[in-house]
């Protein structure tokens, strides 16, 4: 998980390399940190958007098929 330290340092290391650049181990820090964000909005996108029950104006439920799978897969559905 990315702490708010991590962003920080993410935007430090980001003004650093347009003021000054950054030298062969900040660089692979930046990498490094900037791919655990990456990989911690995906998965929290993820978890979102599988989340999501669709509604019809009705109210009934049109999840898809897939999306119901993965939430039950997940215990966020009782039934399928």
């Amino acid at each position: 998980m990315v702490t708010p330290e991590d962003i920080a340092r993410i935007n430090e290391l980001a003004r650093k390399k347009k003021a000054t650049g950054l030298t062969a181990d900040e660089t692979i820090e930046q990498a490094k940190l900037r791919e655990a964000y990456i990989t911690g909005v995906k998965s929290s996108l993820r978890h979102h958007v599988e989340s999501i029950k669709v509604v019809d104006p009705e109210g009934n439920d049109i999840t898809p098929e897939k999306a119901k799978k993965a939430q039950f897969d997940k215990g966020l559905r009782d039934t399928l």
